[in-house]
């Protein structure tokens, strides 16, 4: 199993095009030690050659670019994606299909709660009916008890994990999540046993989800806040994290006191709010995430564990 970071921040990217926070001010006018990031999204291969999009962001045209082996061209119109799966229905992680109309068909992986919002309340499916039929809905079950795989990558099972996070202001469960709005996915090579544990949405781990991150040999997780208040406190919001449907890393039962308690062998958080101060790789809360063996995603970041046992 191949693993390629296209997007690493949440909505917005960095530095966010209209904000002059710290991290984003620091960044234009070069004084911050920092990299740029587009908005969240990860590409998973058995093989190299056929990939399955994980999200599809806004800013995927520019992530297609920055990636080789998603233009293989091997006709002259070619992709390397073979499927994409949506983790939510959240704008910043699904807006993307837009910008892939040329290439439809594809197949969506998608739970029934995320292709009902995207049928009413920001009706993607609907839209791109245009274009050559579309997008063919796969529905995920988001269910601990049910395994699936996706045809151009049959070594990979997959079970989709129901996550405790909000669902888009569109919604009709707006503020009243259910299963299925939002999940985790546990991917498994077949071949080498290497296990992933992907959740860039990832709210509230209680116990159930918590088993399921003891079993990874990875962990790409949420990252998006520092604190909890981080937003209010530099006025450019008015949500907390956990309204927002995320963890932040520091303070009691934060996301560092959870992958503390993890065996996986790589610790490593996505979806980076721009006001973050762990962007600033020179920043004391940087090298406290260093500390206790946690990483912080970045554009083009590639795993490869394909010979890992």
């Amino acid at each position: 199993m191949q693993i390629h970071v296209l997007g690493s921040a949440a909505g917005g990217g960095f530095p966010q095009w209209n904000c002059n926070c710290r991290n984003c001010a620091g960044f234009r006018k070069g004084t911050l030690k920092a990299q740029a990031r587009t908005q969240s999204s990860i590409a998973v291969s058995e093989d190299g050659d056929h990939w399955i999009l994980f999200n599809a962001s806004p800013d995927i045209r520019a992530q297609l670019a920055a990636f080789p082996a998603m233009q293989p061209a091997r006709a002259l119109r070619d992709t390397g994606i073979s499927a994409i799966v949506l983790m939510d229905s959240q704008v910043d992680h699904t807006t993307g299909l837009l910008s892939l109309r040329e290439g439809l068909p594809m197949d969506v992986w998608c739970t029934r709660q995320v292709h009902d919002d995207l049928s009413s309340g920001f009706p993607l499916f609907n839209m791109l009916e245009h274009w050559n039929g579309g997008l063919n809905w796969c529905e995920i079950e988001a269910s601990e008890q049910v395994e699936f795989s996706i045809p151009c990558a049959p070594s990979l099972r997959l079970t989709a994990i129901p996550l405790l996070s909000n669902a888009p202001p569109y919604s009709p469960r707006r503020d009243n999540p259910h299963p299925g709005d939002n999940i985790g996915l546990f991917l498994r090579d077949t071949r080498t046993g290497t296990t992933v544990f992907y959740a860039p949405g990832l709210g509230q781990p209680d116990e159930r989800i918590l088993n399921w991150m003891r079993k990874a040999d990875i962990l790409l997780v949420d990252g998006t806040v520092w604190r909890d208040d981080e937003m209010i406190r530099q006025e450019v919001g008015t949500r907390t994290g956990q309204a927002m449907g995320h963890l932040a890393q520091s303070g009691p039962g934060g996301m560092i006191e959870v992958l503390d308690t993890m065996p996986a062998s790589r610790k490593i958080l996505i979806h980076i709010n721009n006001t973050n101060p762990i962007l600033d790789e020179d920043s004391p809360e940087h090298a406290e995430l260093g500390e206790h063996g946690i990483e912080v995603s970045r554009d083009g970041m590639h795993i490869d564990l394909s010979g890992q046992p």
